[in-house]
């Protein structure tokens, strides 16, 4: 089994910055891909950023040049750092690993969610 531990949540007014951080622990043979996904109140759960072992980055059309995703593969940790935030920005933000504790077969892990919100 595979634990994701998110943390960076808050509150933030409108321009302003937060940084994300999401730790895997447990029984971890790899992981290939790591992103951030979001839902809103109200909405589906939406990809934000993925980047893959070989740091091959996907963004959203909506936060293209102001997020940033990066990973630390000694760490099996992924950040996003997140600027000029807006308040449609305001989600809860998972974070997704698809890892294997085999090198087998991998699955899909989901953290706990962190609550981002924008408002002034």
């Amino acid at each position: 089994q595979v634990q994701l531990v998110e943390s960076g949540g808050g509150w933030v007014q409108p321009g302003g910055s937060l940084r994300l951080s999401c730790a895997a622990s447990g029984s971890i043979f790899s992981i290939n891909a790591m992103g951030w996904y979001r839902q809103a109140p109200g909405k589906e759960r939406e990809l934000v950023a993925a980047i893959t072992s070989g740091v091959s980055t996907n963004y959203a059309d909506s936060v293209k040049g102001r997020f940033t995703i990066s990973r630390d593969n000694a760490k099996n940790t992924v950040y996003l750092q997140m600027n000029s935030l807006k308040p449609e920005d305001t989600a809860v933000y998972y974070c997704h690993a698809k890892a294997s504790s085999t090198g087998r077969y991998y699955f899909n892990y989901w953290g706990q969610g962190t609550q981002v919100t924008v408002s002034s």
